[in-house]
């Protein structure tokens, strides 16, 4: 009885994880088959999964187009600047809260968790007119101080909570070698720290890989445009391009489950960190 009651559970479990597994692939799936048919059979009734004729023509369209590789090109830009600086000033940051004492730590520590109850969308018109004071309209360095705002306090809580998880005794080490904390720092716990600093990295690139509002505010030109803000132009006024749409995004999810799949191991690592104490 008890083996037969220990089968059904786990039949029950294997079924709920493979219903789970096509709820959410399955759009995954229409998309990249959608970005594989004409615009007009898209709208073919009773609608097919797979295209009738597979054709490559919507991804044609976004490689000789130079506009639209622009896009990913930007993207790719303000994603990565934003992850190294964040990066950056995370781990000093970080390493700054969880090793030295110093005035106002603690305020300066509230005031970086307050800034993630602040909405983003209430800091738009502000962040507007900072940056066309500013004359940073329409400019890589707009986007990079905008995003940045946002992924900084997430990145700096993140690194903080990894290097209060390493032994102090990694770093005293170092200083009673006669080293520096630059050198503990870098040389030590950052090599350490990999699982924590990909981790944030891999949510930092991913935030600003994905912002939409924001580009398309402090942003006119296409030559600025980011993929999200591509893709809703594929929306027009009476067409919408629905296989170039789902092409783009096709090949605007690629780098996330790249990066995903490539930090996997360092990703689920590093978010777990912190979670018990040691």
């Amino acid at each position: 009885m008890v083996r037969s009651h220990k089968t059904v559970i786990r039949a029950l479990t294997y079924i709920g994880l493979v219903t789970g597994l096509i709820y959410v692939f399955f759009p995954i799936l229409w998309m990249f088959f959608a970005s594989l048919k004409s615009n007009t059979e898209i709208f073919a009734l009773p609608p097919r999964l797979f295209p009738k004729v597979f054709t490559l023509q919507s991804y044609q369209k976004i490689f000789y187009d130079p506009v639209k590789v622009r896009f990913f090109l930007n993207s790719y830009v303000v994603a990565v600047m934003v992850t190294f600086l964040s990066l950056v000033i995370a781990v000093l940051s970080g390493y700054s809260f969880s090793r030295h004492s110093f005035k106002g730590k603690k305020a300066l520590n509230l005031f970086i968790i307050a800034t993630q109850t602040v909405p983003p969308i209430t800091l738009l018109i502000p962040y507007f007119g900072i940056v066309a004071a500013l004359g940073l309209y329409d400019t890589y360095a707009a986007l990079l101080l905008t995003y940045m705002v946002f992924t900084l306090p997430y990145a700096i809580l993140m690194m903080t909570g990894y290097f209060n998880t390493l032994p102090k005794e990694l770093d005293e080490a170092v200083m009673i070698d006669g080293g520096s904390n630059f050198f503990a720092l870098w040389r030590v716990l950052v090599p350490n720290a990999i699982p924590g600093i990909v981790a944030t990295g891999v949510y930092t690139f991913l935030l600003s890989w994905n912002e939409f509002l924001f580009a398309l505010t402090l942003t006119k030109s296409m030559e600025m445009r980011t993929v999200p803000i591509g893709i809703q132009l594929l929306m027009g006024q009476h067409a919408y391009e629905w296989n170039e749409m789902m092409a783009m995004g096709i090949l605007g999810s690629l780098p996330i489950l790249a990066l995903y799949l490539f930090a996997q191991r360092y990703f689920l690592a590093g978010m777990t960190a912190g979670a018990v104490k040691s």
